[in-house]
């Protein structure tokens, strides 16, 4: 086999042009669980570890769920205080 090489020459003309730094979206929290219809999920941020349906989240993860189910974490100490 026989390897391409290809050369490439700087040229004098064309000045490196600094480019911004680009933001990357940050992918939005797993819905966890089941939704009523109409209901719309919350966004919460645990304090403690948390297993539901086989997936382990740890604290500081933050997970979309109903809001009965974000109400009933708040009165179980789930959710970390903002």
């Amino acid at each position: 086999m026989t390897a391409i090489t290809k050369k490439t020459t700087a040229t004098s003309d064309t000045a490196a042009v600094p480019q911004p730094a680009r933001k990357t979206a940050l992918p939005p929290a797993p819905l966890v669980g089941t939704m009523p219809i109409g209901a719309q999920a919350q966004t919460i941020t645990l304090s403690h570890h948390l297993r539901i349906e086989s997936i382990d989240y740890k604290p500081g993860d933050t997970i979309r769920v109903s809001p009965d189910f974000a109400r009933r974490l708040r009165s179980q100490g789930y959710v970390a205080r903002t």
